[in-house]
């Protein structure tokens, strides 16, 4: 988040309904952003379950006491969810959590410099008691059979310990205790893929945001064919990010797949194309664009038509090549995803499906959370190929549908067109559900020769012109 936009954090009043799963009924209650007083008030209350929780994910782990060390210039990517959502500014803030046996859960905040809401979530050491006098006195009073610290992890998120801190812990708690020092991956991932009923409404109110903000992009607002080139579009996203408040975890790639061209427009089907492109009638567009607010993460992929003189849809070819990447989502999502599932079962079953239907597929599923790359099970190639390394799949979970067909299309001369699409989900007992409706249609730019028009799965929903307050 850019700070010096949270003041002045705009109400933004998305002119799109938004569904709560594939089917949903319309929510007609337009979805407002918090200030960034009211998000810290929402997610300090998230941290208060997320510590609820904690005590029986360390002993599923075999967890004695879990340290998380942020450093100054150096922050830890957990800190702001074990701790109070603020900036931390001493030059080694650490947060240790204990199993006490039947006192419970010990929580101890460390910090240079005093926050007043540390102490609704920690104890803090009397003034001027060193960092290494609590932690040694921590190791002694509990003898903590495992440590668990960021490292040894596949993940940024899970290996995030420093050398220095590591020899500065070693110290502290002393050279007997580096033996019991383990790896806390696997409690990592369980507590950040571990979602709250909470946090639902916020995230299907990001999800929407990013839905409007890609419409606008890909409306005649944005794109005049034969003019705007793929740096216009991405320079967009950028200022539009910055005027909502908001940040992004990526950065927003266009693609441009373009009759005649055989993929040289896009280096690839995930490569973006270069920002001089410019987009010309004709054009398929693929926009890869993600969001950032209350410590969530979007993640969405969707197509745009540039309409040739005298066309009023996209050519039958194309319509065939977006609904077998339909088909496909329909595969993954409803009919081989299931809890408790792995990911390699996930995988295998929809892989096999296309396969039998004669349709090119390529699937990259991953988590969704606090990170757009969480953690959590992926449904992908790789998932299949290590059955050792398969996740299974978690209730309540959020991910990224991220996956792809290829399809020979005739009006391009029988040239291979991959149509791109990746909706954030949640699973159910019935397998995956859509925070917003999927896209069934491609979005439609060149209307009447003008700059073009734009809609929206077939229903003519517009966000040029948002209005804000």
């Amino acid at each position: 988040m850019k700070s010096v936009k949270w003041a002045a954090l705009p109400l933004l009043l998305l002119a799109a309904c938004a569904t709560t799963g594939r089917k949903g009924a319309a929510d007609d209650t337009p979805p407002r952003l918090m200030s960034w007083s009211e998000q810290i008030a929402e997610r300090e209350s998230w941290l208060e379950k997320r510590h609820a929780m904690l005590l029986d994910m360390m002993r599923r782990h075999g967890v004695g006491m879990w340290v998380v060390v942020n450093e100054e210039f150096h922050d830890d990517p957990l800190t702001q969810f074990v701790a109070p959502p603020r900036p931390y500014a001493g030059n080694r803030d650490i947060f240790v959590f204990v199993d006490a046996g039947a006192e419970g859960l010990k929580r101890v905040a460390l910090t240079g410099y005093s926050e007043a809401t540390l102490a609704r979530f920690f104890e803090l050491p009397a003034e001027g008691r060193k960092p290494r006098e609590v932690l040694a006195d921590l190791n002694t009073r509990y003898q903590p059979r495992t440590i668990a610290l960021g490292i040894g992890g596949k993940r940024g998120v899970t290996r995030s310990l420093t050398r220095d801190s590591y020899a500065f812990l070693v110290e502290a708690l002393g050279a007997e205790a580096e033996p019991r020092f383990v790896s806390a991956a696997p409690l990592i991932e369980e507590y950040l893929d571990t979602r709250l009923p909470e946090e639902f409404q916020h995230y299907q109110r990001l999800v929407m945001l990013t839905e409007a903000v890609v419409k606008e992009a890909f409306s005649p607002a944005v794109v005049v064919p034969g003019k705007t080139t793929v740096g216009d579009v991405r320079r967009f996203l950028y200022d539009r990010l910055w005027e909502l408040g908001v940040d992004t975890w990526f950065q927003p790639d266009l693609r441009v797949q373009r009759k005649g061209t055989d993929g040289a427009a896009s280096r690839g089907f995930l490569a973006p194309a270069k920002e001089d492109v410019v987009i010309l009638r004709g054009d398929l567009l693929h926009v890869d664009f993600g969001i950032t607010y209350m410590g969530l993460n979007s993640d969405w992929q969707k197509m745009a038509y540039v309409l040739r003189e005298g066309e009023t849809d996209a050519p039958e070819g194309l319509k065939r090549a977006l609904a077998n990447t339909l088909e496909l989502q329909d595969a993954l999502m409803l009919r081989a995803s299931r809890p408790g599932r792995t990911s390699a079962q996930v995988y295998t079953q929809t892989m096999a499906e296309m396969k039998e239907k004669g349709i090119e597929a390529m699937v990259y599923s991953h988590p969704l959370g606090n990170q757009g790359h969480a953690l959590g099970a992926s449904i992908d190639f790789r998932s299949a190929s290590r059955q050792e390394d398969s996740k299974t799949l978690r209730k309540g979970s959020y991910i990224a549908i991220e996956l792809n067909t290829a399809t020979p299309v005739p009006e391009w001369d029988g040239q291979k067109v991959f149509v791109m699409q990746e909706d954030p989900a949640y699973l159910t007992e019935e397998g995956w559900k859509f925070f917003v409706s999927r896209q069934e249609s491609f979005y439609l730019l060149g209307r009447g020769g003008e700059g073009g028009g734009s809609t929206s799965g077939g229903k003519g929903v517009t966000t040029r012109g948002m209005p804000m307050l």
